[in-house]
Formats: C-alpha cells, sequence, structure tokens
C-alpha cells in the first residue's frame, strides 16, 4: 500500500532501499525478512514521504506527509 501510495514500483522501491526486486516481491507476500533489511525499506519509504501509524484500534497503516509531493 505504501509503495502504490507513492507511485513507486518494485523496482524502484528496490532501488532506493538497496535491496533486490525479488525481495520486495518476498516482503509483499508476507514472507519473513532480516530485521535490517525490513528497516532499510522502512526508511526508503519514509525517506519519500511514507508514515507508517501504529495499531490504534482500527489496524496499522500509512499516509503520506502533509507536505508531500508526487
Amino acid at each position: 500500500m505504501a509503495r502504490a501510495a507513492i507511485g513507486w514500483g518494485v523496482r524502484d522501491l528496490a532501488k532506493e532501499a538497496g535491496v533486490s526486486p525479488d525481495t520486495i516481491a518476498r516482503l509483499e507476500r508476507g514472507e519473513e525478512l532480516k530485521t535490517s533489511t525490513i528497516e532499510a525499506i522502512r526508511s526508503a519509504l519514509e525517506a519519500a514521504g511514507v508514515e507508517f501509524i501504529p495499531e490504534n484500534g482500527g489496524g496499522a497503516g500509512v499516509r503520506l506527509r502533509k507536505d508531500f509531493e508526487k
């Protein structure tokens, strides 16, 4: 969801996070990844304007920063 919100394809996110496109596909399938890999992906998404919203009774989610521009 976060990747789509900023208009990135799998290869875009992989490049920005410094991982392979296969790793992004594994993440999106729900497969287990190393913590450091997940952190790299999250950091790339946050740098691009994604905010992660913690569980608050309605489930965890994502949104774009107010100052985000595609």
